[in-house]
């Protein structure tokens, strides 16, 4: 392979990886449990967190430790939702060749 090939393979990973990227950045997923909503982005940060009074009242009351469970469990769900998202979205795209010169691309 020359040089010239070598160039013009990379500027395609690159213009592959950008491309994935952009879908990866439109994955989110917003779970709801017990007045706490979470949305978590492709990227696996955190979008939004909200609180209703309801849950505001468990601390209030000190129980803490409850509240801190479920926001837990709250975020948790959703980082488990993008990631099985994004592992989907990579699948498909090896499925479809990959990058090219990588290991399961055509």
């Amino acid at each position: 392979m020359g040089m010239l090939d070598q160039v013009k393979q990379a500027m395609q990973a690159r213009k592959e990886a950008k491309r994935i990227q952009a879908e990866i950045d439109k994955i989110s997923y917003t779970h709801q449990n017990g007045g706490i909503t979470v949305t978590v982005k492709g990227d696996c940060s955190i979008g939004q967190i909200k609180f209703t009074d309801e849950a505001l009242t468990e601390l209030r009351a000190g129980k803490t430790e409850r509240f801190e469970t479920l926001l837990k469990t709250v975020l948790n769900v959703a980082v488990a939702n993008v990631r099985t998202q994004t592992q989907q979205l990579m699948q498909r795209v090896m499925k479809e060749g990959g990058f090219p010169g990588l290991p399961g691309a055509r």
